[in-house]
Formats: C-alpha cells, structure tokens, sequence
C-alpha cells in the first residue's frame, strides 16, 4: 500500500492506494495544535493502517507558516566583513510605488544578530584576505550568547569559492554543534547575493522547527508499525527523503499546492491536453499554475508571503500564483463600506459559522450553503454537519444589514466578489504572461475547486472545465504521482563564443556527483536516474536570464549555433523579440537530477457503484434567483454519460456545480467535462 497526507490551512486530506489498485480516502479538520493528531485521524477514517504501507510521502503547510506566521527560530547570520546589511537592505525597487505608506519587510534576522567574519573572496573565487579563524570564533561566540537556535551562514562570492564558509561549517560543528546551520553554496550555489542571502536564512529559520516535526512524524509512523520508505513533497514538484528535508526544508515551502498541479500536468499528458490551467481551491487560500506542453511552469523568482513583503528565495518552484481566498474567506466591510473577502480566514478553528464551533464571522462556506449550493448533511464527506441558522445569522450581522441587503443578496454578493478574486490567480498564470485562457482548459481541485469553477470560467471565457477524479484529494494523489528530483546550479559566466565544450562538461560534472550521490543515498538504481541540463543564457548587458536546454554530451563541442538559436527562440517567444546578431552570456549551470521511481496511478474514476437517478432537488442560487435544481451522487456517472445543467453532483470532499445550459459529458477515464456555454 502507498500513503500519500497532504496537510493544509484548513482540511487534512488523505489517498491511499493498495495493491491491487483500490483507492482509499479520507479528509479531516486540520490540527494546528498538533498536525500529526490529524493524520491519525485520517488513517482511522479511512480505516487504513500504516503497518501495511510500503511508501509514505507526506506535503504540509509546516515550513511557509512558520515564515508567515514568524514563528521560526532564533536565527543569527554570519556574512562576510561590511556586508552585513545586504540581507535588509535588499533590492532598492519599490513594489509599490504610489503608496505613501509602504513599508519594506521586516528581516526574519535582527541587525543585532548578523555578525561579520573578516574574509573576502573575488568573484572568480580567489581569496582576496583569508579566513580569521580568530574573528570567526568570536563571532561564533557571540551568537552562541546571544541564544540562537539556528546559525546562517552567506559570505560574500561564496558560489565561486566556498572553502571559507566549510571552514566556518567546521568551527560551528566544534564550537556550537547545538546549533542548526546552514551554508549558502550548499543552499544556493548562484549569485545575486541578496537572494543568496535570503534563501540560506529561510532555510535556517525553519530548520529546527521541520526537522523536529519530521522526526516526530517519524517516530509516529514507527511506533504506528510503519517500515517503509518515507518521503516529503517539494516545491519544485519532486519528492526527497525525510534525512535531505531535515537539511534543507526551504524545499518544502510550497509542498502541498505544487502536488496538485503534478496531478493535473500528468491528467493532461493522459488526455492529450496540450495547455491547461490547474485551479486548487482550499479553505485558506486558492491557487493557480499554467501547465504547458505537460509541463508545470517553473520560476526561480519566489517570493514567500507575496512579492510586495515576502521574502525572496531562488530556488525552483513550480510558478504558483496564490489569493487568499478559500473556503474559509471572511467576509468583511472597508471603511468606506465596500464589501470585501478574505484574505482573513477562520481557518479550521474556529472555523465557518456554520461549523458551529464558535466561529461568528460569515465565509465563503457559509454563503455557498445559504445559496443552497452545498448540502449541510453532505459536507465534503468530513462528517461535519453544516448549521444554516449560524451562516445566516453571520452573514446577516456583518454583510446583510449594514448594506440593507436581503440573506440571498448577501450569500451571493460574498459569493461574486470571491469568485472574481480567485479569478485574478488565474489570470496572472494566462493573461497577465501572454497565454490566451479560451485555449486552456481548466482543472480544478481541492474542496472548493469544483463548486467554483464554473463561475471563474465564464469570468475568463474559458471553454472548457475537467473535474479530474477526487477533486478534494487532488494534491494528496499527486504526491503518489512524484519522482524523486533534485535541482542544482552553479554560477558559471561566460561568453558563448569564448568557451568550449570541454570547460561547460567539466563544470557540470561536479553537479552531476552531487546530485547522483544523492539520488544514490535516497534509494535510486542507475537506471532510475535522469540528468537534464540547463545554460542560463542572456545578451550581454542583460540583467536576468532564460534556461535553455542541452544535450547531455558536450565534450568536444565546438560549434554553439544550435544552443545559440534555441536561445533566441525562447527569447521571442517570452519577450516578443530577439536580437541573433548580439553576443549571448552563459551565466549559471544547471541541472536537474530525478529519480524515477513514481508509478501510474488511478486517473480514471472507479466504475459505477450505483444509479444515476437524482438523489433529490433543491433550489440552488445561481446568479439572482433560485433555480429548482437536480442532485446527483458522481458515484453514478458512468463514460459517456451526458447532462445539461443546471445540476449539482456530489461526491465525497468536493462539490461540482453545473450552471443552467452548461453541456456536461463523461469522458473515458471518468473525467466530467463540462463545456461552458457563454
């Protein structure tokens, strides 16, 4: 059996496929206080056990709310003599430039605790002043005093040359072996020392805290019986071993979305859908990734918390766009009495008004049920019974009479305006990057994916909208769906025209040991493994760059013509132009290392369990006025199926709602393709 727990803001979803291919499932609240109490209650309800499990791959909200939430460690960073400041002074844009009351970040470490070493390196990586061994142990000294749990350490041109900072790694393993450290050329071997800077505190932040959660995830899942291998989602889309998060889990920022849209890419090479948007709707937060050509966007360019106040990290990371508006949005007044959602959220406690554990503000929950959109005694399969009374009450308190509006006209004010604002994730991932929404088809997940999709794809003119199988435990699948992977890069700026094959081979050989020395300790064979490499390529007097792929034989090349027009061709088609006549830089190596170790896995739906007769009818809110409405279980669809809405169709975790006059047709793996009719 293969487990597969994906942690978010606000519901804890479980899949677990056994043998002989048969799909278990669970969801539950999740528990802040102790989130390893909310995946035992997930194996109980789905009345699995651990001991059985040959595979565990797990994705949380750990590691980014810890940032959010500045609930990491004590943190001090070691830099390099007058370099001290980098990391707060940051870039000098100004993400907000008309608004007179921007404040920058605030750094995750104090001023107080970033102390110098005396040392310099060139950029080529030759030593300008040694090491001082004795600065270096005061220094060590000093943060040890002051009680940090974590130390950061980022010298200057550390990509180039990293001998200093092994040997700071070195004193603080003799001095300060308590401590969690993290060194910035085994974080982030690229230049830009800003985001070098940033990436490596991040990692140390969070360390402490994910490696004592993973350890106790650990010694759960042992003393549960478990024996098998163990592995933690990344946000670039792969998976690693528990041993290599506990080193560097500002991997796992994004680890649970990013599951989902693996999913979807893997959907869309089943079908042959060429360009498809994934939309993942959760309690918290909704987010939105472009999968092209089967493959995820990937970016390097991360903020965490949003690029006008987070905290940038250069590490790939599927390209998600995220707005905080889910499930659990609430729905509140401005000063100027305009309604707004989110992206405050009541989160799993207390909760939507209608959970009725203590939680009095209306959300985006409780005006799908006053719009009858959602069935209180079928909520998501979570054995939670929805009270109307309380989402009335809250809705009516705080959004119905101080607008003089009705309940109705509440519930779906709430409803419009989160559906416009989820839209804007989905147009930052097509419209706002060149790409044309009426030729993607859209694929939603999570709780809420389905029960909105329809609403944000009429708003974008989307054609059409795939429900893939278990929609609310879309991203918990797609872990099962991972292989392992490992990115790796290495500052190497050159001009094209001035290096030879042999130098670009050389330098990529000591990624390569790396990256199959790890893929060796993590279990894969040989034959399992697979390098892709990357030349970051720009004109010269270019500030940023584009990957262009290459072969994996480049000793002996001479001739770069082909590098060089694949290079002008990516250029074209993300900028618009290209300029073939204009020299080209290489400036990073990079190299992605995976391990092929992920098996298909059911995208097909179970065959039918039961009828497809109506279960009921209820009047459902649409746009303004109830509409009397048919209720079908999913469970009684069948390949080749049709309808044509209005309808609303359940199944457990997830809720598909169908518009009035929306075509709706079951394609042969299960998939209910609904064709929007404008």
């Amino acid at each position: 059996m293969r487990i597969a727990v994906d942690i978010g803001g606000t519901f804890t979803d479980l899949v677990a496929v056994d043998d002989g291919g048969k799909v278990h499932r669970s969801k539950s609240l999740t528990t802040p206080d102790n989130l390893a109490r909310g995946i035992d209650d997930c194996l109980k309800l789905a009345n699995v056990g651990v001991g059985a499990a040959t595979f565990f791959v797990h994705g949380s909200t750990v590691t980014i709310n810890a940032v959010l939430e500045r609930k990491g460690a004590r943190t001090g960073l070691i830099t390099t003599k007058g370099f001290r400041d980098i990391y707060e002074i940051g870039r000098g844009n100004r993400p907000e430039g008309y608004n007179l009351f921007f404040k920058r970040p605030v750094p995750l470490v104090p001023r107080d605790l970033r102390l110098e070493v005396d040392e310099r390196m060139y950029a080529s990586g030759e030593v300008l002043t040694p090491l001082d061994e004795k600065s270096a142990a005061e220094t060590i000294g000093a943060l040890k005093k002051a009680g940090v749990e974590s130390v950061a350490v980022c010298l200057l041109h550390a990509y180039a040359n990293a001998a200093h900072e092994e040997r700071l790694g070195q004193l603080l393993h003799e001095k300060f072996s308590e401590a969690y450290v993290s060194l910035s050329h085994e974080i982030l071997r690229e230049f830009r020392e800003y985001e070098r800077t940033s990436t490596t505190v991040l990692n140390s932040y969070v360390g402490p805290l994910v490696s004592r959660y993973l350890v106790a995830l650990e010694k759960m899942l042992a003393d549960s019986g478990f024996r098998g291998t163990f592995r933690v989602m990344q946000s670039n889309g792969g998976v690693m071993s528990a041993e290599t998060a506990k080193k560097m889990p500002v991997t796992m920022m994004e680890s649970g979305p990013v599951a989902g849209v693996i999913a979807a890419a893997r959907l869309g090479e089943e079908l042959g859908c060429r360009q498809i948007i994934s939309f993942d709707m959760g309690g918290t937060t909704a987010k939105s990734s472009l999968i092209k050509d089967f493959l995820p966007e990937v970016t390097s360019s991360y903020y965490v918390g949003g690029y006008v106040t987070g905290h940038p990290m250069m590490l790939p990371v599927v390209d998600i766009v995220e707005v905080g508006n889910g499930g659990g949005s609430i729905a509140w007044i401005d000063p100027a009495g305009g309604l707004k959602v989110g992206p405050q959220s009541a989160a799993a406690v207390p909760g939507p008004a209608c959970y009725g554990k203590g939680g009095a503000e209306p959300t985006v929950t409780d005006a799908n049920l006053i719009a009858g959109r959602i069935d209180p005694e079928y909520f998501l399969g979570s054995g939670i019974r929805l009270e109307r009374d309380k989402a009335a009450q809250a809705i009516m308190e705080k959004v119905g009479k101080p607008l003089n509006l009705s309940l109705e006209e509440a519930a779906l004010g709430i409803l419009t305006i989160a559906n416009f604002n989820m839209s804007l994730s989905v147009r930052a991932v097509s419209v706002e990057k060149g790409y044309d929404p009426r030729d993607c088809v859209l694929v939603p997940s999570g709780g809420g994916g389905a029960l909105h999709a329809m609403a944000i794809a009429r708003e974008l003119s989307v054609p059409r909208v795939m429900i893939p199988p278990m929609p609310a435990h879309f991203s918990a699948l797609g872990m099962l769906m991972a292989d392992l992977k490992h990115d790796y890069v290495q500052t190497f700026v050159r001009e094209l025209a001035d290096t030879t094959g042999n130098e670009i081979a050389d330098a990529f050989a000591g990624l390569e040991k790396s990256a199959t020395a790890t893929l060796n300790e993590e279990g894969a064979k040989p034959e399992q493994m697979v390098l892709r490499r990357f030349l970051d390529m720009r004109y010269r007097g270019q500030e940023y760059t584009l990957p262009v792929p290459v072969a994996a034989e480049l000793r002996g090349l001479t001739d770069f013509s082909a590098i060089r027009e694949r290079f002008d061709q990516l250029h074209q088609e993300h900028y618009g132009h290209s300029a073939p006549k204009e020299p080209v830089m290489m400036v990073n190596l990079r190299l992605t290392a995976l391990g092929k170790f992920a098996s298909k896995l059911p995208l097909a739906t179970a065959s039918r369990t039961e009828d497809r007769g109506e279960r009921g009818r209820r009047a459902v809110i649409f746009e303004s006025k109830p509409v009397d409405c048919p209720i079908y279980l999913r469970s009684g669809f069948k390949p080749g199926d049709n309808l044509i809405g209005p309808a609303v169709i359940e199944e457990m975790g997830a809720t598909i709602l169908v518009y009035p006059g929306d075509k709706l047709q079951v394609n042969e793996l299960g998939q209910l393709v609904i064709d929007i009719q404008s």
